[in-house]
């Protein structure tokens, strides 16, 4: 009889240890999305059959599991001509490289400038699509081209911004002395 009392006690002891579980709220379960790797003073540098075609350089980056890219300090861009000349560089506030489209998108202050052709444009939002070589907005742009400002909304261009399309032409003016971009 001893035994059943204490077979009885033990049964009970166990099944009230495992029916005491804390319940789990499933949105306290979220998978983490953050950054998986932080790269600081990064310098990448792109070339094709030995001759300089890009440089991306930044203060940090943060790299994300799907592949994304993050720049929260600011990203530069420069551009080279086929014979290594730096033609066109880009800066911006804020860069982001979006993995599954392939695509870089700078925000903040946007700044491009081609030196060659003495061309300056600013927005608050540039993409540029590595693969096809090209930039583009849709949103307001000023364009400096030597002593002339055009602004509207909407801008597409080769990524060494020597020919472009303004969409959208607000305005434009000649500026007056000690003015630009």
């Amino acid at each position: 009889m001893n035994r059943i009392i204490h077979f009885i006690f033990v049964l009970i002891t166990v099944g009230s240890l495992l029916s005491c579980r804390e319940s789990i709220d499933p949105e306290s379960a979220l998978i983490y999305d953050g950054p998986i790797n932080t790269a600081i003073d990064i310098h990448i540098i792109h070339s094709d059959s030995a001759t300089h075609r890009s440089e991306i350089m930044a203060p940090q980056q943060l790299e994300f599991a799907n592949g994304n890219l993050e720049f929260p300090d600011g990203i530069e861009i420069k551009f080279y001509t086929s014979d290594g000349q730096l033609e066109t560089t880009m800066r911006a506030d804020r860069g982001y490289f979006l993995s599954e489209q392939n695509l870089y998108r700078g925000e903040g202050n946007v700044q491009i400038k081609n030196l060659i052709k003495d061309q300056r444009l600013q927005s608050e939002e540039i993409f540029w699509n590595q693969a096809e070589k090209k930039i583009y907005t849709d949103k307001f742009v000023t364009i400096q081209e030597r002593q002339t400002i055009f602004n509207g909304t909407g801008m597409e261009a080769d990524d060494s911004f020597s020919n472009y399309q303004l969409k959208q032409v607000r305005d434009s003016r000649t500026l007056l002395p000690g003015e630009g971009l």
